[in-house]
Parts: structure tokens; C-alpha cells; sequence
């Protein structure tokens, strides 16, 4: 093609003033990583050193906020890298790298959320049949389909990626995200109605699921004793906030930056922050404030570090 330039490497230029408050970034962002890292660690591991925190639910909470650490630090050690760097770039097989372990991890949230969402229904609604239905075996088979599926479908991504050309250095976002999209010469077809396909599949679909499940479960506990009903929406109400996050961050990605919404740059450069900043922090404060069980073993474990 007479318009094919040979890029080399690939700029983000999503960054406002970063020569002037390149330090500022640094440590700012910084402290949110180690945050992030500590307070997901935390509940991971009063999950993973307490007996009677070894149910389903517990578990595939767990798998929700090491999903949350390897989604971070599949962005911010290279955005603190950026941020003392004189430019700001990459090479386009990492950015394709970071792009697809990026959705690999967010695409498992979804299925994740999923399984949580049967479990709570079969736990609420089918009691008697929890034990039969939710075993250990059924929960691996949730949680190897959780990251197995979305390993799958993204690496078919990388795949189509393979022989499309590039003729764009330059993305506006902070990583590599669905903008990657737009640095092909001419948009792929292939990809396009793939990328509607994920969308679809590991995205629609899955919070489909979810709502259908949880209306299903207020159905049921609103005929119950108000007991039942409590319960249910004390179990239930964490994943659901859980999920409005994850939803509002897919919306971001679909309508900012995968159909290049015209915002200023300020303006985007603060919600992709904030996208990068939120999710993985109000997981791990929504389930270990709002889970009776982990808040009850957090707040002892508190305790203990008090009283040394």
C-alpha cells in the first residue's frame, strides 16, 4: 500500500503536562498501586488462612481481586515508567501484549461475576440443593472457564492482528486499550465484527446473566420472611455494586475510546485515571466491608496489628 509507514514505535499521547508534573503523577499513582496491592492482598489472604471462608462465594471473590492485581500491574508500572520518561511510547507488540492481557483479565470479571451470581441463586433460592450443586469440582470448572474462555477468544484478537498494517504512531489514551483499533491503515473488517462478537459474548451476555439472576432472586425472596429477604440482599448487594463499576467502566471503553468520542483531552485523561484508579480499589473495600464473614475477620486482623 503507498500510504504503509514502517512504525516503529507508538506514542501515548494521552498525557496532559506530564513535563511539568511528571514527579506529582509518579508518586500519586504510585501510592494507588501499593494501595491496591495491599488491600486486595489482604482480603486474598484472610480468605485464603480462615476455614470458614472456603465456600464458593469466597472463593471466586478471591479469583475477583487477583484479578484486580494483575489487571494493575498490567498498566501501572508502565504508566510510572512513562511518567519519568522524556517520551512516552512503546513498540506495537507490547502495546497489542498489554491490550489483550488488559481485556483477557476484564473479560474474566464479567464470567466471574456470573458464577457468583449462579451461586447466590442456587444458595438462596435452592438451599437445600447448594451442597449437590455448588461442589468443589463445580467451582474449579467456573473457574477455569472464568480465564479460559477470554484467554481463547483474545488470543484469536492477537491472531487477527497478526497481518494488519500500521500506518498511526500515535493513541490518545494513557495504555494500550481498544484504540489500538485505530492505528491500522485501513480498518479491519475482520476485527471490527470480531469486536463486536466479544463485546456481545464476554460482555452483554454475561451481565444478562447476572441481572436476570438476581431479579429471579428478588422474585423468589419477596414471597420469603423478611429475614430471607434481608439476607439475600446483604449477600447480594456488594456483587451488584461490583458490577455497576465493571459496566461503568466497559461503557467508558465503548463510547470514549473505542468510537473516539470527540472530549477534550483534560477531560479524558481524568477518566482514564479514574478508571484505572477506582475499579480496583472499590472491590476489595465493597466486599470487605460489606461480606459480614471477611469484615468480621478483617476488623480482628486489624486488631492484632493495633495491639503490637
Amino acid at each position: 500500500m503507498d500510504d504503509e509507514v514502517n512504525v516503529t514505535y507508538i506514542t501515548f499521547d494521552g498525557h496532559v503536562e506530564v513535563q511539568k508534573y511528571r514527579y506529582v503523577y509518579f508518586v500519586v499513582m504510585f501510592a494507588i498501586y501499593i494501595i491496591i496491592i495491599f488491600w486486595n492482598s489482604t482480603i486474598v489472604y484472610l480468605i485464603v488462612i480462615h476455614e470458614n471462608l472456603h465456600e464458593p462465594m469466597y472463593i471466586f471473590i478471591a479469583a475477583l481481586l487477583i484479578n484486580s492485581i494483575l489487571s494493575s500491574t498490567t498498566t501501572y508500572p508502565k504508566l510510572l515508567i512513562d511518567f519519568l520518561s522524556e517520551k512516552q511510547i512503546t513498540t506495537f507488540p507490547r502495546c497489542l501484549f498489554q491490550s489483550a492481557v488488559y481485556y483477557t483479565l476484564a473479560s474474566s470479571e464479567f464470567l466471574l461475576l456470573s458464577a457468583m451470581a449462579y451461586d447466590r441463586y442456587v444458595s438462596i433460592c435452592k438451599p437445600l440443593q447448594y451442597p449437590t450443586i455448588m461442589r468443589k469440582t463445580t467451582v474449579k470448572v467456573f473457574l477455569f472457564t472464568a480465564w479460559f474462555v477470554p484467554v481463547c477468544e483474545l488470543g484469536i484478537t492477537v491472531v487477527l492482528y497478526v497481518n494488519v498494517k500500521i500506518c498511526h504512531d500515535s493513541l490518545k489514551g494513557l495504555f494500550c486499550n481498544t484504540s489500538i483499533f485505530t492505528l491500522q491503515c485501513v480498518p479491519s473488517t475482520a476485527l471490527s465484527i470480531y469486536g463486536v462478537f466479544l463485546l456481545l459474548n464476554i460482555c452483554l451476555l454475561p451481565m444478562l446473566f447476572i441481572l436476570f439472576t438476581y431479579i429471579r432472586i428478588l422474585i423468589i425472596t419477596y414471597r420469603s420472611f423478611k429475614t430471607i429477604r434481608r439476607k439475600a440482599l446483604r449477600t447480594c448487594l456488594p456483587h451488584l455494586l461490583v458490577l455497576i463499576n465493571l459496566s461503568c467502566f466497559t461503557a467508558y471503553d465503548v463510547i470514549v475510546v473505542r468510537l473516539e468520542s470527540d472530549i477534550p483531552k483534560l477531560a479524558r485523561f481524568i477518566l482514564t485515571l479514574q478508571i484505572m484508579v477506582y475499579h480496583p480499589l472499590l472491590n476489595p473495600f465493597i466486599y470487605g466491608l460489606k461480606m459480614k464473614e471477611i469484615s468480621k475477620h478483617l476488623k480482628h486482623l486489624l486488631f492484632q496489628v493495633e495491639s503490637h
